[in-house]
């Protein structure tokens, strides 16, 4: 009888619908684990690790159920040496295995370590694809061959035609590709969205065993009441649930932000599609699907909106992420160098919207898209934290952040810090913003109408500061000269106490 293949899975790999578990032709055993080297590279929310680990258990057993032979090494395991190369390394010296595979991680990181892994291997090694994504890493690159710049919009209608995503022929349904402009409403005081699906299980032993093997972690659990889901079925029941009652909503406020209703009408799926428990194919399919049967009552608008998160932003994210690699990591395009402030640990600021994007991220392990980058990452730029500060916070925070998707958001779109290489300017606002998309400003301690003086809301001036600091790089960008011209008209007297206002925030940054 021939040697089985070992096959790696990793905690981002959990695709059920994978060639590989449909292969009959050569005989092949199964690998996942949990290595306090993936759980510790990054400080993550303790929300973060239990999903991950629980999702990873529960993919062995159906695995398990369908009949396959599954090695799962547990973070507990005697035997576990806490890293991908040492555990394989261990198995395949048993000589039990013909060959090892495994499938193209998302994070470079983790693809640098498996090649040289696998070019150590006294077996052969192959490597497969992940069969997740809408398109490959060379679709973004041949999409883009010969342009100077990346225009999302560009990719995505691509996308849409390759996969014949909301087309009427070769039209797009609609008439418009993009009806972003109609998805920027604030909530009204009268909406009262849905409540969303939980899946509550106790997890005080898997919490205790994470304590008991020292592994670090930020944020809030309630072990005996944790509710992401974190199997298929429940990851399914979740698209179903938001196609039926949240969907109708979402594009209209996909921007808006609230204290009473943190999810608003956002689907909570992204940690479910991040380790591949539902492919984005499939979520498109029933999003549409629910337009389709609605007749009318889901408008073009919404589903559009939902799509674009999907289709565009996400698969475009990916192709940024492995087309600059690894030297992205490193982009720095403001020279920004501060610390993270304290708050974004503990929440303690009397800024009313940063302290509630930060209480519930650290809370939930999740803020939806405008929270992050309207808030948090809008504050994060205009006060010039480091960007390895940023990106350590969002990828560590967030429960699906990994960082192919993670990178690109806040190093690119967020903190603008690769120079224009994602967005076409930087995401940043003034306290005007913040208020008409939410309700954060009222009873916040600042006055959000003004710019200098006692208890000015730090937006507006270092907003302005911002924009005066690095005029040299930024005064050619169209989509921004209106700000230049404005700053133009004040009196040399403004300007000197805007910039004063905001270098006396900047001073005291820890304070605000």
């Amino acid at each position: 009888m021939p040697k089985p293949i070992l096959r790696l899975i990793l905690g981002d790999q959990l695709n059920i619908s994978h060639s590989w578990l449909a292969e009959s032709s050569a005989p092949a055993e199964y690998l996942i684990m949990e290595v306090r080297e993936e759980a510790t590279y990054a400080r993550h929310h303790v929300q973060k690790i239990v999903a991950f680990f629980l999702a990873m258990r529960s993919f062995a057993e159906e695995l398990r159920a369908r009949g396959l032979i599954v090695h799962y090494i547990s973070l507990d395991d005697p035997e576990n040496q806490h890293s991908f190369a040492k555990n394989v390394s261990r198995l395949i010296a048993s000589g039990r295995f013909s060959a090892f595979e495994y499938q193209q991680p998302d994070e470079y990181r983790v693809e640098q370590d498996l090649l040289q892994l696998a070019s150590s291997l006294p077996v052969p090694s192959r490597a497969a694809d992940s069969e997740h994504f809408l398109v490959s890493r060379q679709f973004f690159q041949d999409v883009f061959r010969g342009h100077k710049r990346y225009v999302m919009e560009s990719f995505y209608r691509e996308v849409r035609r390759r996969h014949r995503i909301l087309l009427d022929g070769d039209k797009p349904a609609g008439g418009r590709w993009n009806f972003d402009a109609e998805n920027r409403k604030k909530l009204p005081d009268s909406a009262t969205p849905p409540v969303a699906l939980r899946f509550p299980r106790d997890v005080r032993q898997l919490v205790s065993m994470l304590g008991a093997k020292g592994v670090p972690s930020i944020g809030s659990i309630d072990p005996s009441n944790f509710g992401w889901p974190v199997t298929r079925e429940e990851s399914l029941a979740v698209l179903s649930d938001f196609c039926e009652r949240f969907l109708p909503s979402f594009g209209s406020y996909q921007d808006a932000m609230h204290t009473d209703h943190r999810l608003l009408f956002h689907s909570k799926l992204s940690f479910s599609m991040n380790v591949k428990l539902i492919s984005p194919m499939e979520v498109i399919e029933s999003a549409i699907g629910a337009w389709e049967r609605s007749k009318g009552k889901i408008s073009i608008a919404q589903i559009e909106g939902f799509v674009r998160q999907i289709a565009g932003w996400r698969e475009f994210m990916r192709g940024v992420y492995w087309a600059h690699m690894p030297s992205y990591k490193t982009l720095n395009f403001f020279g920004a160098n501060r610390p993270l402030p304290h708050y974004f640990w503990d929440g303690e600021t009397k800024m009313r919207c940063v302290k509630h994007a930060v209480d519930q991220s650290l809370e939930d392990a999740y803020a939806h898209h405008i929270q992050r980058l309207m808030v948090t990452g809008n504050f994060l730029l205009l006060s010039g934290v480091s960007p390895d500060d940023v990106d350590a916070w969002y990828l560590g925070v967030y429960a699906d952040a990994i960082e192919w998707v993670q990178l690109p958001n806040t190093r690119g779109m967020s903190q603008f810090a690769d120079g224009g290489i994602v967005g076409t300017k930087p995401y940043m606002s003034s306290a005007n913003y913040i208020n008409k998309m939410s309700n954060y400003c009222s009873g916040c301690s600042y006055k959000l109408k003004e710019r200098t003086g006692p208890g000015a809301c730090p937006f507006n001036s270092l907003y302005w500061n911002f924009l005066i600091s690095h005029r040299e790089k930024l005064q050619g960008n169209p989509r921004i000269g209106m700000g230049y011209k404005l700053i133009d008209k004040m009196s040399s007297s403004e300007v000197a106490e805007i910039t004063a206002q905001a270098q006396h925030y900047l001073n005291n940054l820890e304070e605000l």
